[in-house]
């Protein structure tokens, strides 16, 4: 059977071939994004399959909106695919509060409006499935993505919460960690550039020009493999809470985990300590 689809960010990027991806098998898409022109193409291509709405995800208005209007016309909702969003570049000295607030209104409040929005419809119908983009970046942290990580963190711990939340209605949800993808041109894109940079401070201009010689140097993945892989995702059965896209920032994310898992093994000492002796009784 078909499913029907809510897609933020459909405009572009991966959110643009998670959409084509799930039209060109038969689905049927609520495709989002600030512009609905960005999205005629796909109405001239799949015609009534796909519903183009004017949504931005920090417009918690809007989204309840789109959401209901997605639900009534298709009758249902199977995939909500939480896509939407931006990386803010910059050191932690260097942002702005309104650069700070507008990543995580956009990033992780968007999502949580998505979120809100689709799980009664979900819950009725006992089934569904939330997709959570993250990134390698909601797993590890580098100079200069601060807020980006920030978001991406947050997001990480919401979603693992929410699966336990609505396991009992028969709704899942999986977070996917992409790492880069030649999503512009071809090409990988740069981070350090995207568009999205705080006002630079000189003090920091040594750590850029050697984050900038490594940039997106990763190897980029193919959007259209990654499409290809979440229709298996959606599909399956048992699907995990967690998966990478793409092998670039694998062993990186290994390395991360048992530097960690290390240290706080080192310091099991200092944490006994912590701890104390104080008992219940003695409270």
């Amino acid at each position: 059977m078909s499913k029907v689809w809510f897609v933020t960010g459909s405009s572009r990027g991966l959110g643009r071939d998670f959409v084509e991806a799930a039209l060109a098998r038969g689905d049927r898409v609520a495709a989002t994004a600030r512009s609905t022109a960005s999205l005629d193409e796909l109405v001239a291509t799949y015609g009534d399959a796909v519903l183009p709405l004017r949504m931005d995800v920090s417009d918690k208005a809007a989204v309840l909106a789109s959401v209901k209007r997605a639900a009534e016309h298709f009758g249902r909702l199977d995939v909500i695919v939480n896509n939407a969003g931006y990386a803010q570049i910059g050191a932690i000295e260097e942002l702005t509060e309104r650069e700070l607030r507008d990543q995580m209104e956009t990033n992780l409040f968007g999502a949580v409006w998505v979120i809100q929005a689709a799980l009664p419809y979900l819950r009725e119908q006992r089934s569904g499935h939330i997709i959570q983009l993250s990134s390698a970046a909601g797993v590890i942290a580098m100079p200069l993505g601060g807020a980006y990580h920030a978001s991406k963190w947050a997001l990480e711990g919401l979603n693992e919460a929410l699966a336990g939340e609505v396991a009992d209605f028969g709704v899942k949800v999986t977070i996917i960690e992409p790492g880069g993808f030649a999503t512009r041109g071809g090409k990988n894109p740069d981070p350090l550039d995207n568009g999205h940079v705080a006002e630079p401070d000189p003090a920091y201009d040594g750590l850029r020009r050697r984050l900038g010689a490594v940039a997106g140097k990763q190897p980029a993945g193919d959007p259209a493999a990654a499409a290809r892989t979440l229709l298996k995702l959606v599909d399956s059965d048992n699907p995990p809470l967690r998966i990478l896209f793409g092998q670039g920032f694998y062993p990186m994310i290994q390395q991360a985990y048992a530097d960690r898992l290390k240290t706080w093994a080192d310091w099991q000492d200092l944490s006994a300590e912590a701890q104390g002796a104080l008992d219940q009784e003695d409270r």
